[in-house]
């Protein structure tokens, strides 16, 4: 027998060299893969020959190729193998274990793990009916080294893998050795935290000396193994093993967040601690690592966070970190919202202070992932009325101004965000999408913490706009196609700008809504509306965010109805703005923003404010008309916005002759043209009308089209009749009380066109 082991073994040691040879050829590499297959399946005496193959003495590939065998038989033989072969190979596999494999730090990992596989694939037949002593064989291994150790914790933690998580096996045996487990659940719990502050114990003493440094990398691998086999179970076992022993568990992983070489598994372990769902009276013991030691641990984890700089490890154990207080945070919200007895922790403070260390840091991504938390607590009946829960919030708000501003472009250098980008975002595409959603997702929480404290959070916005109104405008080293001496979307004035505007608009919003009239900071707020009122720009990205302000601070024009005047002066200064005046060149982008931007204003002003704004109707009705006599002074969609403002303002008039007499003379040269004789001969002919608006020729440059203010015109009387008197803005004239031929003109055009 053994000297036909032995021949087998040279042939199939041949065979996987030739096919790990890379000098092999494709019929060589066929021929030996074939025979090798052929082996496991026929040969009787696979066994012998996969221990054979297996020694430690044999090179790795030949030792791993001697253990697939050993997996290959137990899956697909078993049940045809005599009981005493069973006991057999089972007897030698732990033998193996224990005599057969190389130091922990030498031996390899993928030796490692298929050893592991074939032991849970005997238990997954066996146990506990056939093995009813693994529990116990297992520990006795874990007395002879730390490589057997390490294998131990691996073997458990694939167990409960393959039994609860992608649960591969049979339903009848996956629940007899759930509920194996289950029933020693409490006995494994303390196997393994044993194994676990034991190594950890070694391991701290040791680190210290150099003459140890090769043993204290065994106990640190072996603590790790131990933290990753806990994280397989803490998923599911019941909430008593993990806070058994007063939070013994937990107690043990705060410890170790102070660990540089176990802080990351120690920070998953935790996390799926805090994370567990079920009744809340089952999580209540959670509430311990708001304790005086677990508390002091995480904040000292913490506290680094904005100054350690990025190293992949630590930053990833920074995001499970972070993780953990935000879970930690909404188990404290569910169960103080509860009927169970729990009290606002003593260390909320510190709590806060840790969470706070994130929101400040570098990286937008963990700054992104507090917010949800923040929103919980300010948003919460009890916390949110907290002294320390307030004392934090103003120290929030002012962290909520640097992160608004759109900063750390993977593709940039221009500030520390920029290299935590480039480990979380694949370009500049993708931080932009992520950005505009955590912006939005700040902007809700920013007015949550508003209602807290709503007449500080606008002495800060009102700070911060002060101070942009009198910073030079820095358009920063730019290399667009914007004018020379324009801000583009990247310069440093404009994002923070942007920034400001958008905080400033969150603010002002809350505190117009929640405070009282009497408490409104009113003097503050139209000193604030006169100098933006003041401020002269010619960059329009610049004025877009000053209209925006303007907007924002209108509400408290409401008390003082003198300034309406120079309110409307300004955005219809900014209805006509040109960066170059009297230029025949196309508007850009950013100067269409500026004028549409400024004509929505003027809209959602006689929308929201109809009754201020109507002692003005005269100078705002004398200022479109003059607007209107320049044909070229503003495009069709500027005047019909314009004409809706005025409609809207019509509404207020209370009278029905009076609001008739202005529509009829609003719509006069939209009636006349649609009336006009050449327009109903072309009208009534398609061919007509295609040659009317240039459609039947082709033209090669815009400005020397003669047909485009035809199609202009066009145009303009359709959005007039959709948009303004007969769709939107009329309620107390009857639709048909304007001109029906009229009517049956804009219909007949609309017709035409969708034709």
């Amino acid at each position: 027998m053994s000297e036909q082991v032995n021949a087998l073994c040279d042939q199939l040691i041949k065979a996987v060299n030739v096919m790990m040879d890379t000098e092999s050829s494709q019929r060589y590499r066929l021929e030996a893969l074939k025979f090798c297959e052929e082996f496991k399946e026929k040969c009787p005496i696979c066994v012998p020959c996969g221990f054979k193959l297996a020694e430690k003495t044999q090179p790795p590939i030949i030792r791993h190729f001697g253990l697939q065998i050993l997996e290959h038989c137990v899956k697909f033989r078993w049940n045809n193998m005599p009981q005493r072969e069973k006991v057999n190979l089972k007897n030698n596999v732990m033998g193996l274990i224990s005599n057969g494999i190389r130091p922990i730090l030498e031996e390899e990992s993928h030796i490692k793990d298929v050893l592991s596989r074939i032991v849970v694939e005997m238990i997954k037949r066996e146990w506990p009916q056939h093995w009813p002593d693994m529990l116990k064989e297992l520990e006795s291994l874990t007395k002879q080294g730390e490589a057997q150790t390490e294998l131990v914790m691996f073997i458990l933690l694939r167990l409960a893998e393959d039994v609860v998580t992608f649960q591969t096996l049979p339903t009848q045996r996956r629940r007899d050795i759930q509920q194996t487990l289950t029933q020693n659940m409490e006995n494994i719990f303390n196997f393994l935290l044993n194994i676990l502050q034991q190594n950890v114990n070694k391991y701290r003493k040791m680190k210290t000396d150099p003459t140890q440094e090769i043993k204290a990398k065994a106990y640190c691998r072996v603590g790790v193994a131990a933290l990753n086999t806990l994280a397989g179970y803490i998923d599911w076992v019941a909430l008593v093993h993990i806070t058994n022993d007063n939070c013994r568990l937990l107690e043990m992983l705060c410890l170790l967040l102070s660990e540089a070489e176990l802080q990351l598994e120690a920070a998953e372990c935790l996390l799926i601690a805090v994370s567990r769902k079920g009744k809340l009276e089952d999580r209540k013991p959670l509430m311990i690592l708001f304790g005086d030691v677990a508390m002091h641990y995480i904040l000292s984890a913490a506290q680094p966070a904005d100054g350690a700089g990025l190293t992949e490890r630590h930053y990833i154990f920074l995001k499970r970190l972070c993780q953990v207080l935000s879970a930690l945070g909404s188990q404290l919200c569910a169960l103080l919202a509860s009927d169970v007895d729990v009290e606002t922790p003593a260390n909320l403070g510190k709590y806060l202070e840790a969470f706070l260390a994130f929101t400040t840091h570098p990286s937008q991504f963990l700054r992104s992932s507090t917010q949800v938390t923040w929103g919980s607590l300010f948003r919460h009946e009890v916390l949110s009325k907290d002294p320390m829960t307030m004392a934090i919030t103003s120290k929030y708000v002012r962290a909520s101004m640097t992160n608004l501003v759109k900063v750390g472009f993977p593709s940039k250098t221009d500030s520390p965000s920029c290299e935590y980008s480039r480990a979380d975002f694949d370009g500049d595409e993708d931080f932009n999408a992520f950005f505009n959603s955590f912006r939005a997702q700040q902007g809700e929480v920013v007015r949550n913490a508003c209602k807290l404290i709503p007449l500080e959070t606008f002495q800060m916005a009102g700070e911060w706009l002060q101070y942009q109104l009198n910073t030079p405008i820095d358009i920063g080293p730019t290399t667009s196609k914007t004018a020379e001496g324009l801000c583009c979307i990247f310069s440093p004035s404009y994002v923070q700008w942007e920034a400001m505007t958008f905080f400033t608009e969150s603010v002002v919003s809350q505190l117009i809504k929640f405070v009282d009239k009497e408490k409104l900071p009113v003097d503050q707020g139209m000193e604030l509306l006169q100098a933006v009122l003041n401020y002269e720009t010619r960059d329009p990205l610049i004025l877009s965010c000053v209209l925006t302000n303007v907007s924002t601070l209108f509400p408290f024009v409401n008390f003082r109805p003198e300034f309406l005047p120079q309110v409307l002066s300004k955005l219809f200064s900014s209805v006509t703005f040109e960066v170059i005046e009297e230029s025949k060149a196309p508007r850009t982008r950013a100067v269409k923003n500026v004028r549409r931007h400024a004509c929505s204003s003027i809209i959602k002003m006689c929308r929201d404010y109809p009754q201020l704004i109507l002692p003005c109707f005269e100078m705002l009705y004398s200022h479109v008309k003059r607007l209107f006599s320049n044909e070229l002074l503003l495009t069709q969609m500027e005047k019909c916005a314009l004409m809706e403002a005025l409609v809207l303002i019509s509404n207020q008039f209370k009278n029905y002759e009076k609001q008739k007499a202005f529509l009829e003379e609003l719509m006069a040269p939209v009636s006349s043209r649609w009336l006009s004789e050449e327009m109903t001969q072309v009208l009534l002919d398609p061919t007509l009308f295609l040659s009317f608006v240039g459609a039947d020729v082709k033209v090669s440059g815009i400005i020397d089209d003669p047909t485009g203010i035809n199609r202009s015109r066009v145009r303009n009387s359709c959005c007039c009749w959709l948009r303004s008197p007969s769709q939107r803005g009329l309620n107390s004239v009857n639709n048909q009380t304007i001109n029906g031929s009229n009517e049956h003109a804009g219909r007949q055009t609309v017709q035409v066109l969708v034709e």
